[in-house]
């Protein structure tokens, strides 16, 4: 079963393709994907890696968490299941909650 890896502090440079070769040595990419600015179309730092099984997954994970890559130090973790932020509730709504 695939594992979805988080890789974070990435050099702002990188590209999927960057990020799959990075992983490859560990096993079986299925995909690598580095998460972009909308607004200003550059890498916003971070990305996910898709893992075939949870060997390889592993292995990537002790190899690469905390090694240098263009100066930077990787933070690689298994990804944590997105957050249902349920658009504005609990956040005040219009206004941010201020009273007249």
């Amino acid at each position: 079963m695939a594992k979805k890896l988080y890789v974070g502090n990435l050099p702002y440079s990188t590209t999927d393709s960057d990020l799959q070769g990075l992983f490859e040595e560990f096993g079986t990419v299925e995909s690598a994907q580095v998460i972009i600015d909308r607004d200003s179309g550059r890498s916003k730092g971070f990305g996910f890696v898709e893992m075939a099984s949870d060997q390889e997954a592993q292995a990537a994970i002790n190899a690469l968490n905390g090694k240098e890559v263009e100066g930077r130090a990787l933070t690689v973790n298994e990804a944590k299941p997105r957050e249902d932020r349920g658009g504005r509730s609990g956040r005040g709504g219009y206004g941010g909650g201020r009273r007249y």
